[in-house]
């Protein structure tokens, strides 16, 4: 077998010793792109332990507050070389409601979403209806404006409950004459942290979280007021649950109509009582 002469040699090992440090670079120079490189340090989700509180100061409605849902995150979002920007954010979706007030033998009123109770939506928005699709636009967003040349590190939070007044008396009627018997509620909602490219309209899904409330509250009309109502299980509610895997988000989620303007009030009186469960 011929041998090469040594210069021969040298001339083969500085060439394998370029063309690996040229693969090497490529692969250190090869840009991350956002979607792989943002990142979620912490999150945290809540609901307050404290029971609904009832408000009975009115001789009109009954108040009642729910305890709060809570959720934070820890963002980071690495140095952007584009000219883009960046919203990185909470979005959140009503995906079951149930809302009866009862009054008596008379019959009861309810708030529906149509198009999710015959099921022609998973997911309806539940913005505040000029933010959309985010939830809010204070604590619940921040927005980055590339170019940056540095990490950027910030917190984003929202926080949910109901606040609703209803009426002593049959809402369709003229007397104030108090009826309300009971006031069941179930809802659920998932709720997302998101980024989302202002120019493209790239959407990363970060983090996915189910939260539920349930209330029922029971109503003797007869008492006097402030010793009418009581509220009955649960008085704690179920803890979030935040995903270990995520999911998408259903397009309805991302405009409107949002759960609040959505909402039909459907009085029925009378025979179509028997339709609370």
């Amino acid at each position: 077998m011929r041998l090469l002469p040594p210069e021969s040699w040298t001339f083969l090992l500085i060439l394998a010793i370029v063309n690996a440090m040229g693969c090497i670079q490529s692969i250190r120079c090869k840009p991350k792109s956002f979607r792989e490189s943002i990142a979620v340090l912490e999150v945290n989700s809540t609901i307050d332990p404290n029971p609904t509180s009832i408000d009975e100061s009115s001789g009109v409605v009954l108040r009642y507050r729910t305890p709060h849902f809570r959720a934070s995150a820890r963002v980071l979002v690495p140095p952007i070389a584009a000219k883009e920007t960046w919203t990185v954010g909470w979005i959140q979706a009503c995906n079951h409601m149930e809302f009866y007030n009862k009054y008596g033998s008379t019959g009861m009123s309810s708030w529906e979403l149509p198009d999710l109770r015959d099921g022609k939506m998973q997911a309806i928005s539940d913005s505040d209806g000029v933010n959309y699709p985010w939830y809010g636009n204070t604590t619940e967003t921040c927005t980055i404006v590339g170019p940056t040349k540095k990490d950027t590190k910030f917190t984003v939070r929202m926080n949910d409950n109901f606040y609703p007044s209803v009426t002593w008396g049959v809402p369709v009627s003229d007397s104030n004459l108090p009826q309300l018997t009971s006031i069941r509620r179930d809802q659920s909602f998932i709720t997302w942290l998101v980024a989302i490219n202002q120019a493209s309209g790239e959407t990363v899904v970060l983090q996915t979280i189910k939260w539920r409330m349930q209330l029922h509250i029971e109503i003797d009309p007869g008492k006097p007021l402030g010793q009418r109502a009581k509220l009955l299980e649960p008085t704690a509610q179920e803890q979030p649950q935040v995903l270990a895997r995520n999911e998408p988000i259903p397009p309805n989620a991302m405009v409107k109509p949002n759960a609040n303007d959505a909402q039909g009030s459907c009085r029925e009186f009378l025979e179509d009582c028997a339709r609370l469960p």
